[in-house]
């Protein structure tokens, strides 16, 4: 059942507040709710409300900083950096992105390097902020060691998402945004407290045999994507925004949480390219040539990265959120503060 429906910004304050009560600085509880809520409002549910009482389990549990200050380096090269504190990855992400993109625009490109994050939130949301400024950017990190390597059994990579935006007119960016396994163990997550079972080739048990049952997933381990292909891609991942930003890899994020109930705590990298300078001198239109590959593609009623979320966005703005009852009584209950949220 649903409720009278709830604006998007009505629904951000709401997430604001609840973090707010549990500690929170006022800037982090209004990052971690602005991601929050454009997730919802786009309708990608695995990373919209469903993530507050994490956030707040992670809280509780005394593995992330609520009064973390987010540090912006001070270089000047192409390279930069912030360090979180442990603090959670939005505010984190906030504090770097004006740097980043007064930086690609000087260079050429750039790279933000984030450090010690509690990362709960989807690529696409910095990837889009960034094509809307005229940027093309790809965002990866890393996660839990929670997918077996293809031709595996044992978890060993972490569902390592990837994300990538491409500027075009108007306010709907060409992005994609997937995690290198079959599927986000968020995903997976849901259709356990739905009761629903998994589609075949999503996973296997403890026992390496291939399952359907999603508790046995999360207990054994997610298959990557593309069997070698999506393998090959988590491991680039894990070497990018693990090893060589000098952050957690994988299976370091587990062994630091302890338990893969708990949201990850690690690094991220996002690279930012600037198309007209990446064309220079060459007499073509980079953006123009962009939109001839995508309307080519449209033109063979293929679909378009993200064409379901901004439909899904255009609705929730001018329809409002219908928030299902066991939903608004979640927020209802988090709005009482830590002590209010469930165990893990």
């Amino acid at each position: 059942m649903t409720d009278t429906p709830l604006s998007v910004a009505a629904l951000e304050a709401r997430i604001r507040d609840i973090f707010a009560t549990a500690g929170l600085s006022a800037d982090a509880a209004a990052a971690n709710a602005r991601i929050i809520a454009a997730a919802e409002r786009d309708g990608a549910k695995s990373h919209g409300i469903h993530r507050v009482e994490q956030c707040l389990q992670v809280l509780k549990a005394g593995k992330v900083a609520a009064d973390a200050r987010p540090a912006l380096d001070a270089e000047t090269g192409a390279v930069r950096r912030v360090d979180a504190g442990g603090g959670f990855y939005p505010p984190a992400w906030e504090a770097g992105r004006d740097a980043l993109v007064s930086t690609a625009r000087a260079h050429g490109m750039a790279a933000l390097v984030i450090n010690d994050a509690l990362h709960f939130s989807a690529l696409w949301y910095e990837v889009e902020d960034l094509a809307r400024a005229g940027l093309a950017a790809l965002s990866m990190c890393p996660s839990y060691a929670t997918v077996a390597p293809h031709g595996g059994i044992a978890p060993l990579l972490g569902t390592n998402p990837f994300a990538f935006g491409w500027p075009r007119p108007g306010d709907h960016p060409y992005v994609f945004d997937f995690a290198t396994s079959v599927a986000a163990r968020g995903e997976v997550e849901l259709k356990r407290r739905a009761g629903d079972p998994l589609p075949e080739g999503w996973a296997v048990g403890p026992d390496g045999a291939p399952t359907t049952d999603p508790q046995a997933a999360l207990d054994g381990a997610l298959l990557p994507f593309g069997a070698h292909k999506g393998s090959a891609i988590a491991t680039m991942i894990e070497l990018l925004a693990g090893a060589m930003i000098g952050d957690r890899m994988s299976r370091e994020a587990l062994d630091f949480m302890g338990t893969a109930s708990l949201l990850p705590r690690h690094g991220a990298l996002i690279l930012c390219l600037d198309p007209a300078a990446l064309s220079a001198g060459r007499g073509r239109d980079p953006l123009a040539e962009g939109e001839n590959l995508i309307a080519a593609i449209a033109g063979q009623t293929a679909r378009i990265p993200s064409q379901r979320r901004y439909a899904e966005r255009a609705r929730s703005l001018a329809e409002g959120l219908r928030l299902t009852a066991a939903e608004r009584a979640t927020l209802d209950r988090l709005a009482g503060g830590l002590d209010a949220v469930a165990p893990i």
